[in-house]
């Protein structure tokens, strides 16, 4: 029987050591590539065709986000699975939405990314059952958090922001004109009600999305 063919993406060499030593022990798994931010995995994808792309979310330069949206222009049948520090959820929803078919956060089980990676490989969706009921219990409490009301694009330039990057830099990462960059900083103000990048930090740290 064909073995999985999975890349790992994570920029700490020893966590995809960690991964790789798991998954090696697996009779149905192979890792058959490594990269550690999200262009080199867009390039891995490209030239190894993985039957799963196992990616972190936050990594320096693109982040996973962009990452999933380019991996998926090159092949719309891409299998991504996102292990990520990220426990809430607003990051899983935003994976979802941009193409992604599973989210386990790395304090899950070691068994369940073995679990995951085969669940992906088949071709169903795998959310880790933690994250999943929060999501589940928040859609029918009606609980929303402020940055939903924010397009993909102004959610990576909100989160970038938020960590104190420049107008210049994320231009530079997401390849758009410092131009675009700031039209997007003005809506994302104009959408939260934030007149600087030190409040739209503080908004990130109390959804969850950066550590205080």
């Amino acid at each position: 029987m064909a073995k999985i063919r999975v890349v790992l993406t994570d920029d700490h060499a020893v966590v995809r050591m960690g991964f790789r030593l798991l998954l090696q022990g697996t009779h149905d798994i192979e890792v058959i590539g490594e990269a550690e931010t999200g262009e080199e995995a867009v390039k891995r994808f490209v030239e190894l065709k993985p039957d799963v792309l196992v990616m972190d979310l936050s990594m320096p330069g693109m982040g996973g986000l962009e990452a999933i949206t380019r991996v998926l222009a090159k092949d719309d049948h891409a299998r991504i699975l996102i292990l990520s520090a990220h426990e809430d959820t607003i990051h899983p929803k935003r994976v979802l939405k941009a193409g992604a078919v599973g989210y386990l956060s790395k304090r899950s089980a070691a068994e369940e990314l073995i679990q995951a990676i085969r669940q992906v490989a088949g071709g169903k969706m795998y959310m880790e059952a933690a994250i999943a009921q929060q999501m589940a219990v928040e859609q029918i409490s009606g609980d929303k958090s402020p940055v939903d009301v924010l397009s993909a694009r102004e959610f990576e330039v909100f989160l970038a922001l938020a960590k104190g990057q420049s107008v210049n830099d994320i231009a530079a990462v997401l390849h758009l004109s410092p131009r675009t960059v700031g039209t997007h900083l003005y809506n994302i103000k104009q959408k939260l009600g934030a007149s600087n990048q030190a409040e739209l930090a503080i908004m990130a740290v109390r959804a969850g999305l950066l550590e205080p």
